[in-house]
C-alpha cells in the first residue's frame, strides 16, 4: 500500500484526534448541570464545581494542543518514511491522544497492522503514574549552527 499524501488538517481528523477532549467537555458540562444542591445542600456544589472545572480544563488543554499535534504528525511521517521505526512512537503510546495520533500516522503510511507491535511499547498504568509523580529532568540543546 505505500505512502500516500495525506493531511491531518481536515475536520474529520480534528474530531477524531480530539475525541477525548469532546468526551471531557461532555462530562464537564454533564457534571455541571446536575443539581447537586438539591441532593444534600450547597456542600455538594463545591466538589461538583471542582470536578466539572477539571474536566473542562482538560478538554481545553487537548483542544488547544491542535497545532502541536499537527507538528508531531509531520515529524512522525518524516521519521517513518520509507521504513517504520517503532521507537519513534514510544512516547505517543503512553497517552490516549498519542495512540490516536499513532493510528492516524500508521493509516497514512499504509501500515495499520503495525499497531499491534507498537502496543507493546505502552507502559502499564501504575508505572506511568509513578513516572508522572516524580520530578523530570529537562535537557535543553541549543544548535549554534541553526539557520531559520
Amino acid at each position: 500500500m505505500g505512502h500516500r499524501k495525506h493531511s491531518i488538517s481536515t475536520f474529520p481528523r480534528f474530531l477524531y484526534l480530539n475525541s477525548y477532549a469532546f468526551l471531557l467537555l461532555a462530562m464537564g458540562v454533564g457534571i455541571a448541570i446536575v443539581p447537586c444542591y438539591r441532593m444534600g445542600g450547597w456542600w455538594f456544589v463545591v466538589p461538583q464545581a471542582i470536578v466539572a472545572l477539571t474536566c473542562l480544563k482538560g478538554a481545553w488543554r487537548i483542544l488547544h494542543s491542535w497545532g502541536d499535534k499537527k507538528r508531531k504528525y509531520h515529524v512522525l511521517m518524516e521519521r517513518n518514511t520509507p521504513t517504520l521505526r517503532p521507537e519513534t512512537f514510544r512516547e505517543y503510546m503512553q497517552a490516549p491522544c498519542g495512540r490516536l495520533l499513532t493510528k492516524t500516522v500508521l493509516y497514512d503510511l499504509g501500515k495499520r497492522e503495525a499497531y499491534r507491535e507498537l502496543k507493546a511499547l505502552e507502559e502499564p498504568l501504575p508505572r506511568r503514574l509513578r513516572k508522572a509523580c516524580k520530578p523530570q529532568k529537562t535537557t535543553i540543546y541549543i544548535n549554534k549552527d541553526f539557520q531559520p
